[in-house]
């Protein structure tokens, strides 16, 4: 049951005679019951509604680079929709590779294409290993994988935690060392 108190204002004629009134009461009113609350999202500093991010519940940014040569690489994803992943409002990744090969695949975290700005930075040094300082004082890179022996023909699926969080232009690069030529596909899942 809500609760309201009135007061006079500082310029009508009772504060004038020298009634005093107190808008605000002494006890609070606190509701003694649970409601549940959902945050769809909020309105920020500017007066802008920002809505709340959800994971992706599929893979997505299905990338398929052809017959890339024992040694040499593929930036994914690479598709007219995702040219890059926009980690903004996420915490975790998944990624899953399918090659036509099996053996061993290098994956690198980089910075996305120059047509893709940073905020609004453009162009940016595309390509370059991401670096940041996580749980240090050194710039380091971020994700550097030298080799993973993958399955060929099924997707191997990997977890990224928090380390790409928040990166709003990021390239996977991936190098085949598998010792023949190979198509790679490549999909991506990101989590809030």
């Amino acid at each position: 049951m809500p609760y309201e108190r009135t007061g006079y204002a500082p310029w009508s004629l009772t504060r004038e005679a020298g009634v005093q009134s107190a808008t605000v009461d002494g006890t609070l009113q606190i509701p003694q019951y649970g409601q549940p609350v959902i945050s769809i999202g909020f309105v920020d500093e500017k007066g802008n509604w920002q809505g709340r991010k959800s994971s992706d519940e599929v893979f997505i940014g299905i990338t398929k680079a052809e017959s890339i040569a024992n040694g040499g690489n593929t930036l994914a994803p690479d598709t007219n929709t995702f040219p890059s992943i926009d980690m903004s409002g996420f915490t975790d990744l998944y990624f899953a590779i399918r090659p036509s090969n099996g053996g061993n695949f290098a994956c690198n975290a980089v910075m996305g294409p120059d047509t893709v700005s940073f905020g609004n930075l453009s162009p940016v040094n595309a390509g370059t290993d991401l670096k940041g300082a996580v749980r240090q004082t050194d710039f380091n890179n971020l994700l550097v994988d030298g080799a993973d022996s993958m399955t060929v023909d099924v997707w191997n699926i990997f977890y990224i935690q928090n380390i790409l969080g928040g990166q709003k232009n990021l390239q996977f690069k991936i190098t085949n060392n598998s010792g023949g030529a190979s198509d790679i596909e490549f999909g991506f899942m990101r989590l809030v």
